[in-house]
């Protein structure tokens, strides 16, 4: 019963940490667009803050731990499906990182990048979920 529950809290954390990813690039794209100081920039400012603080860091950090306990319960640490979805993870983690670094960078108001970057890197997200996702059920080798 503990593994359903565990699977549960698993699910769960993956959603809003992928809602958090799916939705600070976008709100990039519009902060990119704001002029540095505005009222408008300043809004965005606190958005960002407040959705990596109290959201998307507490949802991966609980994705990662729940999910490292039911691999260490399944055995899974070999099966090679695993393996290539928690490289994926490791690459969604690493995006979660480089959204981090460009929150600190609109923060200073030192941002240089377009609104167009952020529109672009808005897909990393599907990407790399769609990958994980495939892995997981259709467990393709």
């Amino acid at each position: 019963m503990i593994y359903i529950w565990l699977k549960t809290a698993h699910i769960l954390a993956m959603t809003a940490w992928m809602a958090g990813m799916f939705y600070l690039p976008r709100l990039y794209v519009y902060h990119a667009d704001a002029d540095a100081g505005s009222d408008k920039s300043e809004t965005f400012k606190v958005m960002e803050r407040r959705l990596l603080a109290a959201i998307m860091t507490p949802a991966m950090i609980a994705t990662w731990i729940f999910g490292l306990t039911l691999a260490w319960m399944g055995g899974w640490w070999t099966a090679p499906w695993f393996i290539a979805k928690f490289l994926l993870v490791v690459a969604m983690s690493g995006f979660h990182g480089w959204l981090s670094a460009r929150r600190r960078e609109f923060a200073a108001d030192t941002n240089t990048r377009s609104s167009r970057t952020y529109r672009i890197m808005n897909e990393v997200t599907t990407v790399l979920f769609v990958g994980i996702v495939i892995f997981v059920v259709v467990k393709p080798f």
